[in-house]
């Protein structure tokens, strides 16, 4: 039994890690580093694994998933959820705003809201606990999601206040998840999401609710069943006190007193939606006032005091002048479309991905079609429809190729994958794919042997596999077109160069199925090197946080393969390092420096040293290095020619350090 002092220990950890996922995920304000919180989650599990009885819904190891359900029950909204009515001009919203002062007799202020294009829930909290979630369905009925929205880490399990009630939102996928989900599901060969909407309504209703856990979703709540819950007369209120009770809430809203600024916000928002980064479709305009809510009423489907103003779809025709098929480094064969270059959300557009031969034949596309396309997620260029009307009259069905354009071998439709695949491992557009991979930023980082240069050493037979590049000599480079000594010294520098990186990337640049750079940096971390890793057991690897089953099959069903203990021989003899060099967690967490628990955003030409080198010396010191700047941020380093990442930092008000700022605070610290 555990004693008092392991069950204080228990609920301090709760206690703390949903604090630090509060401030992450709903807040948008980390105050530690992701290895903290690894650590502190790490010990929950164990001491959870010790003794099962302290297991509680509230804790935040009951979020990863794992419940199978046979199907979803049905839930009664005992309060129903109405549709909204649509408008889709200013005279459309005046016409509306001339209803309800008419019916009030008064002029009133209205609280705008942008509209999240993703799933509509509803959350029962009973005494402050969360018990059920479900499904708008037909507004009166539901299905019962409770298993997976538990995996939604924006959802609290416990509110700041003991309320009973029942709260609406949506659930929805960001943007940065749905472009990595759709490139997972390509590489793998499986069908894509047509946008994060549908992304995130084939998420939450997963039977397998550790697939959910995966997805990375998040939710925005805006009102509550029963506005007598709260203590607060208005919808403006009520989003504060939401937020409060410790929901997510959408913090672009604005109460407005005329119409005229309620189309000012929508305008601004138009303007803004491919800044976001989640997908709106539109504005959700509401009476602020409670009571004039109520004296307002409702019609059969929806509230009169509401409308949503609904985002004009940005589609434009052009031409499809052909189609290519590209073979990516798992073997997936993918179409794309050329075509007519035309505007389309704000960038010049002339390349769209077919995804898949099922996609091609569903929407009849032909060459020479006329199409219309879009941006999905105000993202990825797709083709909505064909334009049948335009269709030359001498049109022919798209033949679907049967073999590899590459090297010929005869393609194949595998069990449950939508997409066609190239299997011949010696396939050279799989090798280059692989090379490409092996010498990129996150990968082995050899600056400067691009692909061009990597097709070269592969057609003159100089490189068959990775391990080949550390073989080379600068005789061999000056066999290739516009390569002159100065250049294939600089080619050999960054190769010697690379042998020293931590084992991390090695093991992201071989392209293991599922391996991502995150993943490889966790899987070293524990195991320490390359070889300890090879010869681990599957759940050794599957028990590692944040790793699972589907990764860990991948990385063993890899090392099983004789020849790629043959090519970590090859790696080794030319003095590749296999060992994981950075820090520990535990490590980590004793740092002592002005980067400890900070999130850095590098921009601009650095001169000092090149983005890598800068972002795994601020990683050894405790800091953490992405790629945009948001409210997380704390520092961005500004190099020459920064541009929209600074202008964008100045109007947060983030710290702005210079690249010298950066190389003192570092020299400081490695002194």
């Amino acid at each position: 039994m555990p004693n008092s002092e392991v069950r204080q220990r228990v609920f301090d950890l709760k206690r703390q890690l949903n604090q630090y996922a509060h401030e992450y995920y709903v807040q948008d304000k980390p105050t530690v580093e992701d290895f903290v919180y690894d650590r502190l989650y790490t010990e929950l599990v164990e001491l959870e694994k010790q003794y099962p009885e302290l297991i509680a819904a509230d804790s935040p190891t009951q979020r990863v998933g794992g419940i199978i359900a046979s199907g979803f029950e049905k839930v009664q909204h005992e309060i129903p959820l109405y549709s909204l009515n649509d408008a889709f001009s200013k005279e459309d919203l005046f016409a509306f705003d001339q209803r309800v002062t008419n019916a009030l007799g008064r002029a009133v202020a209205y609280t705008c809201e942008l509209k999240i294009d993703g799933l509509s829930i509803s959350l029962r909290y009973e005494e402050g606990q969360f018990v059920r979630g479900a499904t708008r369905g037909n507004g009166e009925e539901g299905e019962n999601i409770t298993e997976n929205l538990k995996t939604v880490r924006s959802i609290p399990m416990t509110l700041t206040q003991p309320y009973s009630m029942e709260v609406r939102g949506e659930c929805y996928m960001p943007k940065e998840s749905f472009l990595k989900l759709n490139q997972e599901r390509e590489e793998a060969g499986q069908d894509v999401f047509a946008n994060p909407r549908n992304a995130a309504a084939g998420s939450v209703r997963q039977l397998d609710s550790k697939v959910t856990a995966s997805r990375n979703l998040s939710s925005f709540l805006y009102t509550v069943a029963d506005a007598g819950t709260l203590h607060v007369t208005n919808q403006k209120d009520a989003l504060q006190e939401l937020a409060d009770l410790g929901f997510k809430v959408n913090h672009e809203y604005q109460l407005c007193q005329t119409m005229e600024e309620v189309w000012q916000y929508i305008e601004r928002y138009h303007e803004r939606r491919s800044e976001l980064p989640y997908e709106i479709d539109g504005v959700v305009i509401k009476v602020n006032d409670f009571q004039y809510q109520e004296d307002l009423g409702f019609t059969v489907r929806a509230p009169r005091w509401a409308i949503a103003y609904k985002f004009p779809p940005e589609e434009v025709e052009t031409t499809i002048e052909d189609i290519e098929w590209t073979i990516g480094r798992t073997g997936v064969v993918t179409p794309t479309a050329v075509m007519q270059p035309v505007k389309v959300a704000g960038t010049t557009v002339s390349r769209a991905s077919l995804h898949n031969r099922d996609y091609i034949e569903l929407k009849d596309i032909r060459l020479n079609d006329t199409v219309v396309i879009y941006k999905a997620g105000d993202i990825i260029p797709e083709v909505a429809y064909v334009v049948f009307d335009k269709r030359p009259k001498d049109s022919q069905p798209y033949l679907i190729p049967t073999h590899c354009p590459i090297c010929h071998s005869e393609l194949v439709h595998l069990e449950e994958e939508v997409a066609l695949r190239c299997i011949n491992p010696k396939c050279p557009a799989q090798i280059k794919e692989g090379l490409n991979h092996f010498v990129s930023r996150n990968a082995m980082n050899i600056d400067g042997l691009g692909p061009k240069v990597l097709e070269q050493l592969f057609d003159k037979g100089l490189v068959k596999d990775v391990a080949d590049l550390y073989f080379l000599t600068e005789s061999d480079f000056l066999t290739l077109n516009k390569v002159k000594e100065k250049s294939a010294q600089n080619f050999l520098t960054a190769i010697q160069k690379s042998k020293s990186n931590s084992a991390e990337r090695l093991l992201f640049g071989l392209g293991i199925r599922h391996v991502g750079a995150k993943a490889a940096k966790i899987l070293l971390e524990h195991f320490g090197d390359i070889p300890t890793l090879s010869q681990a057991g599957k759940e050794d690897i599957a028990n590692l946080y944040s790793i699972g089953e589907t990764i860990a099959s991948s990385v063993t069903t890899y090392f099983s393969n004789h020849e790629v203990h043959e090519l970590m021989d090859e790696l080794r003899t030319a003095g590749v390092n296999l060992a994981y060099l950075g820090k520990t967690s535990a490590e980590l967490s004793t740092v002592v420096s002005p980067f400890k628990d900070k999130t850095l955003v590098l921009t601009g030409k650095l001169t000092h040293f090149n983005r890598e080198e800068a972002k795994a010396q601020i990683e050894n010191l405790g800091g953490k290095v992405t790629g945009s700047v948001s409210k997380k941020t704390d520092i961005v380093v500004a190099g020459e020619d920064a541009g929209s990442k600074r202008t964008k930092a100045q109007s947060l008000g983030i710290t702005i350090w210079t690249e010298d700022d950066l190389v003192a605070a570092l020299t400081n610290e490695n002194r």
